[in-house]
């Protein structure tokens, strides 16, 4: 049997970079990570949303 290891949405947003795709994980409430792959048309794309929500 596996050993069982807390889901806890502690710690830092991340993006690491896994051959062509980008790999974010994001902290969720009630525990766990939110894990999106993403290419590189996706990831400027999210940044534009972002830039114009938060007027960077």
């Amino acid at each position: 049997m596996a050993a069982m290891k807390p889901r806890t949405g502690d710690g830092p947003m991340e993006v690491t970079k896994e051959g062509r795709s980008l790999i974010m994980r994001v902290p969720i409430d009630g525990g766990g990570r939110l894990v999106l792959e993403l290419n590189k048309d996706e990831a400027n794309a999210l940044r534009e949303c972002l830039v114009g929500v938060t007027d960077a």
